[in-house]
């Protein structure tokens, strides 16, 4: 075990948990919470994807269909808050950071990498959200136009460790990631 009191060791261990949500599809960290504000304010959260996390640029990476409300709040407020729960390692990750939505031509190498089956998330028709008649009278068809990667250039890292001892650690970019204990 680390020292407690290793700012820097902290912050790493919580990129190590967000690294291997992206190589395996069973940790926690692999599904965060990613909120956004909507236009008229109303906070929304969901569940996505983790698709990439280098601690190098301090940036995550989600996939989205350009058709979502996310979307539309991100235009409106280009940021978002994300939430990883790691119960066995009992720590709380949050995100926060400003984001771009990337479409097209620089998004083909990401587009190559989504599995077949797992392009119909991308193409849903009527849009996500729309009122339908019947429980699946909705149509997935794979729509490589409605692919987007929400690229969140990270602005604050706070990290809570829920131990007999709690700790909590605040991050932020204008600090080159340096951190500052916090009371829990």
């Amino acid at each position: 075990m680390s020292d407690p009191n290793d700012l820097a060791a902290f912050l790493a261990d919580a990129w190590k948990h967000m690294e291997h949500g992206v190589a395996d599809g069973t940790s926690p960290a692999r599904f965060p919470t990613f909120g956004t504000v909507a236009p008229n304010g109303t906070p929304e959260i969901r569940t996505v994807a983790l698709r990439f996390a280098d601690p190098d640029r301090a940036v995550v990476e989600v996939h989205t269909d350009i058709a979502t409300p996310k979307i539309t709040a991100l235009k409106h407020n280009p940021v978002a808050a994300l939430h990883i729960w790691l119960p066995e390692a009992q720590l709380q990750i949050r995100l926060t950071g400003r984001v771009e939505v990337r479409t097209g031509p620089q998004v083909e190498a990401e587009w190559a990498k989504v599995p077949v089956a797992s392009r119909v998330s991308y193409g849903t028709m009527p849009i996500p959200g729309t009122p339908i008649a019947q429980v699946y009278g909705y149509e997935k068809p794979a729509d490589r136009d409605r692919f987007a990667v929400l690229t969140c250039n990270l602005t604050e890292i706070d990290l809570v460790h829920l131990d007999t001892r709690h700790r909590r650690a605040v991050y932020t970019r204008d600090d080159d990631w340096a951190g500052t204990w916090v009371a829990p």
